[in-house]
């Protein structure tokens, strides 16, 4: 556990932070076996109706992994294999919360940080936001659920535009693209974001979570529906 997250609860509303300014909220390993800790306790947190996830320090969202640690924490194949299991497990963890989620985007969202912000229900960002995904500088490979829940957002065409550029791209860019709900100046951000999910924390919850649960079947292929629940 690391106090480079931080978890808080105001009312219905849970509060995650990224805590690693100095490194723009670059994630380490210990990073997000604590962020999946606090996920799986505001989804057990019958209280908590909304999660709002932000990074601390005003520059960034988060800014994809924390390469400073990969000599720690990538040195062998098994220590390689275990990352990619506790990455992916935090990502699901996010993807799969039955309540709502808001990504508050100020300054950099790059990279995992970019499909971390894809895992939420809905994303909001200030003017001077940066978005993208640099792997195809960097030479790496991405995971099929990550490109899967790009393309559901943005759809096949800018999700390849993404990709191939690998590219920053600006809010008002992102907006167009379907990445972002909205894109506010930088003062007014924390205050909409408060008042979205206070609005939302006080609307019935079985609706909410009943229409998060059917959008989310929806996206997936008729064959993999749950249509039992769905009835």
């Amino acid at each position: 556990m690391t106090d480079k997250i931080l978890s808080r609860k105001e009312g219905g509303v849970g509060y995650l932070v990224f805590n690693n300014p100095e490194r723009h909220n670059a994630v380490s390993l210990d990073m997000w076996e604590t962020a999946e800790a606090a996920i799986t306790g505001f989804r057990a947190d019958q209280e908590v109706r909304v999660v709002v996830l932000s990074g601390a320090g005003g520059k960034a969202f988060v800014s994809g992994a924390d390469i400073s640690r990969f000599e720690k924490d990538r040195t062998t194949k098994e220590a390689v294999d275990r990352y990619g299991v506790i990455v992916e497990r935090a990502y699901n963890a996010f993807a799969a919360f039955p309540k709502l989620t808001i990504a508050m985007i100020r300054g950099f969202c790059i990279g995992g940080g970019l499909a971390l912000a894809l895992c939420c229900d809905m994303r909001i960002c200030t003017e001077a936001s940066k978005f993208g995904v640099p792997a195809g500088k960097l030479g790496l490979g991405y995971p099929f659920k990550g490109i899967k829940r790009l393309v559901d957002v943005a759809g096949p065409s800018f999700a390849k535009e993404i990709f191939f550029t690998a590219r920053q791209f600006s809010a008002a860019e992102a907006e167009t693209m379907g990445l972002v709900n909205r894109v506010l100046p930088d003062d007014a951000l924390e205050a909409y974001v408060r008042d979205t999910a206070a609005t939302i924390a006080g609307n019935a919850p079985l609706t909410a979570g009943s229409v998060k649960f059917i959008i989310g079947e929806t996206m997936k292929s008729a064959a993999e529906r749950d249509f039992a629940e769905l009835v």
